[in-house]
């Protein structure tokens, strides 16, 4: 079995481990919520199922986008992966609006009695969901797939959730111990800040998405690491062009060069074939690369990436 097929199994067995995860967090967390009476875990139970609908469409992009090329999809279809991070974010956004409503709306209501059950819930939620987080943030960043990272971010994102119910729900027990009664407004308060910050998750993942979905180039400094090992070939005269893409999970890279005109057909081809073995063995998440070749002459000086 190769490396990408590896990668593959691992990166979707993580992702059933976090549909898996959410569905049953998502039960425990609105059974006891409705039982104890607690607002902040029914909301957060609610924000929990729909990580179900996110985890379920990263889990089928990610296997969509793991099909080979053809005829009406060339390049493949990592994108579909990038798709499923885009609906993670749109998910994300829509449960910290409302996460933040809800909060607010507490402010104006008498606070419910806390109870020691709901706190052991949101503890092992935070828990659990930290844990999530590593493991598939370690496992998206090996594999570079977007729809995992996603997928982590949006357990982090839960992290915030329980970490807020988990102060709001103690301080509401704090309160009722010694009779403080602003106290149990905790829960409200920090509910909110959580709402602000997932709601910056969804903006960063969701423009990272837009970005790939738009053909953005990568990085400069991508680009000048690309030329710096094309230049290594002798045959390559000049470079006309460099371009390079995030294809989902892989990168595809476009190149024109100039090579000495007199080169016969057979030669250019094969320097062709050097370049695109370099930098495919180079770097693992380059899957492609279309080179053109332009002939040169002396007297032509390098053209970009100087």
């Amino acid at each position: 079995m190769n490396t990408k097929q590896n990668h593959s199994i691992a990166s979707v067995f993580a992702i059933w481990i976090s549909l898996i995860s959410n569905i049953v967090l998502t039960v425990l967390k609105i059974l006891v919520g409705a039982l104890f009476n607690s607002p902040v875990l029914l909301a957060d139970g609610f924000h929990n199922a729909g990580d179900v609908v996110a985890s379920a469409a990263a889990l089928t992009s990610m296997r969509y986008s793991q099909r080979p090329a053809d005829e009406d999809h060339p390049y493949g279809h990592g994108k579909a992966e990038v798709i499923g991070s885009g609906i993670v974010a749109i998910i994300l956004a829509i449960a910290s609006i409302y996460i933040g409503y809800e909060a607010v709306k507490t402010f104006f209501e008498e606070p419910a009695k806390a109870s020691v059950i709901a706190l052991i819930t949101a503890i092992i939620s935070l828990i659990w969901k930290q844990a999530l987080y590593i493991y598939t943030m370690r496992i998206g960043k090996k594999v570079n797939s977007k729809g995992l990272i996603a997928t982590a971010y949006d357990h982090l994102a839960d992290v915030y959730a329980s970490l807020a119910a988990v102060v709001g729900i103690g301080l509401a027990l704090i309160g009722d111990a010694y009779n403080i009664s602003f106290l149990s407004y905790g829960d409200p308060f920090a509910g909110v800040i959580v709402s602000i910050l997932v709601l910056r998750l969804a903006y960063e993942i969701g423009k990272e998405a837009m970005d790939i979905l738009m053909e953005k180039n990568v990085s400069e400094e991508r680009l000048r690491e690309f030329a710096a090992l094309i230049r290594t070939v002798p045959e390559v005269k000049r470079i006309d062009r460099l371009r390079a893409r995030e294809h989902g999970h892989y990168v595809l890279v476009d190149l024109r060069i100039g090579i000495p005109g007199t080169m016969t057909i057979q030669e250019g081809h094969d320097t062709s074939s050097k370049i695109r073995n370099m930098i495919i063995n180079e770097h693992q998440d380059v899957d492609e690369v279309l080179i053109h070749l332009n002939p040169w002459y002396p007297g032509n000086n390098w053209a970009n990436y100087s």
